[in-house]
Formats: structure tokens, sequence, C-alpha cells
């Protein structure tokens, strides 16, 4: 997948889990509730109460990485194969096994996610990051291979590339010492952003420039103005960022004078005594047991 789509389609699968972080995360920070275990509306009981409870994030991860593997092997003339049957043998496609390997990380971390949430009789967040970690921490090395032979334009972007899965890295092993912590899951949250949408830049600065005309790999003018685009990419993100943790804290302002506008109020409730019910029977006024005893003697006569 070295063309144009296979830079760009999993860059907007990126993205956009970025900007779903980005309101998990703004959720989290503003009714200050935990990024692991989030809170959700009771759901109805029967046999739909299971899909509220699917991993839905680990659902997406299998299936984009699914048809990301499947694309991958569609797309080299003759079939991915490993080796070929010249003597000696050598090796077939070593950027294509490399994306391969990347999507079926991809693949195992939805894996994990979902076996950790639905199928475990406890959930296990460790096991979780553990499997995210590691596979990015493969994903630095596949990209630091994924650079060999290229040079000018295409090794700036790989390289800058590289520079954020980097920081990707560092943050996600640190979660593991601090897995609830607001601030690691900003930055990581900030790092998919720019992942997601530097990896759609590099599809069309490689294979479809805006201006019809190919980079120049010899023109120090292109090559510095990768890293000044890149630098807009950091800004646009942030901002992005900023401006979706704003208009929640907007909203939910909004939402919650709409509330005491109308005068929404909780109904009151009384809460009862501690004991046995038999007990409180028994605890009558003296009053009631004088207004009994006066009734059975009437009745008597």
């Amino acid at each position: 997948m070295g063309n144009f789509i296979g830079h760009v389609y999993p860059g907007l699968f990126l993205f956009l889990y970025g900007l779903h972080q980005t309101i998990v995360v703004s959720k989290a920070a503003l009714f200050n509730t935990s990024l692991l275990y989030p809170s959700s509306p009771s759901r109805g009981q029967g046999r739909w109460a299971l899909l509220w409870k699917i991993s839905y994030g680990g659902l997406l991860k299998t299936v984009t990485g699914s048809i990301l593997i499947v694309f991958e092997i569609s797309c080299v003339p003759g079939g991915l194969v490993l080796m070929n049957r010249d003597m000696p043998p050598r090796f077939m496609h070593p950027k294509e096994w490399q994306h391969l390997t990347m999507f079926i990380l991809l693949t195992l971390s939805g894996c994990v996610d979902i076996v950790s949430k639905n199928l475990l009789p406890q959930r296990s967040v460790v096991l979780e990051l553990g499997v995210r970690m590691l596979a990015f921490h493969v994903l630095l090395l596949l990209l630091l291979s994924h650079t060999q032979g290229t040079a000018g334009v295409e090794l700036q972007v790989h390289a800058l590339l590289v520079l954020v899965v980097f920081l990707l890295v560092l943050v996600l092993t640190a979660e593991l010492w601090a897995p609830d912590t607001v601030h690691l899951w900003l930055m990581e949250t900030f790092l998919f952003l720019m992942m997601g949408s530097w990896l759609m830049q590099a599809g069309f600065i490689l294979f479809k420039p805006v201006s019809s005309y190919p980079w120049q790999d010899d023109d120090i003018s292109d090559i510095m103005f990768v890293t000044t685009f890149f630098c807009w990419h950091v800004m646009v993100n942030a901002s992005c960022l900023l401006g979706i943790y704003g208009f929640s804290v907007f909203w939910y302002r909004c939402d919650s004078a709409g509330l005491k506008a109308t005068g929404f109020r909780e109904a009151p409730y009384h809460t009862s005594p501690p004991g046995p019910l038999y007990k409180l029977l028994q605890e009558e006024d003296p009053s009631e047991k004088d207004d009994q005893a006066l009734l059975l003697e009437a009745s008597s006569r």
C-alpha cells in the first residue's frame, strides 16, 4: 500500500480515532470522571443489554485492521509472496510485509480490547495498555526501517512521522504507571490527531501534490516547506483539541442553565431508618396504642 490510498485511509482512521478520544477526554476532564471506567447511563435489560457493553473501540480496530490486511494483500500483483524461487532465494515486497505487520498489530490490539472488556471475568487494563504500547514500539521499529532507501522530501516526511510515533511511544509507556492521568491522555489524543493528519498529508505530498507537479528532492525549499507544513498541522490539531474542549464546556454550561431555567429539581425523598421492618412496626406511638385499646373495649361490649 505504498500509494495514495495506503496513506490516506489509515491516516483518516487515526484522525477520526483522535477526534473520538478528544470528546472522551474532554468529557472526563469536565465531569472529573475516570477515563478507564467512564460512567454510562443505565440501559434496558434483556437481550439488547449486551450491545451497550461491547467494546466498540476494539471492534473498530479489529474491523479496520482486517479490511486493511485484505486490501494490502490484494494490492500486490501476483500475491504477497515472502521469497522468490531464484537461487539463492531473495525476500520479496519488504515494504508491503511491513505494512501487513502494522495492520496485524492494529487487529491484535482490537481483539485484546474486546477480550478484556467483554470476555474476561474482570477487565485487565494493564493487558490493554501493554498490548497497545507493544504495538507502537513495533511500529516505531518498522518506521525506522521503512525509511531505508529514501531521500529528500520522502525522507523528511517519514522522519517527522517517526518523531510523532516516538513521542506517542513515550506517552503510552508512561500510561502503564499512571493509566488514569488526564494529562497523559490529552497528549496521547493530540499525537493521534497529529499522526492521522500528517499521514494523510504525506499521501498528498508523495503521490498527489496540490500543484500537480512532484516535489523536488534536490530543492532545499521543498524540504524546508515539508517541516513548515508539519508545524501548521501542530497548530491546527492543537486548535482542534482546544476547540472541542471549549465547545464541551459551553454546551455543559448552556445545558445546566437550561435545566435551572425550567425549574428542574430532583424529587425529594426520605431515608428510612436502619433496622428490620418488624422492629419498625413494633415501635408504635403510645397514643395509637391507647386508641386501639379503646376500640377493642368498645367492640367487646
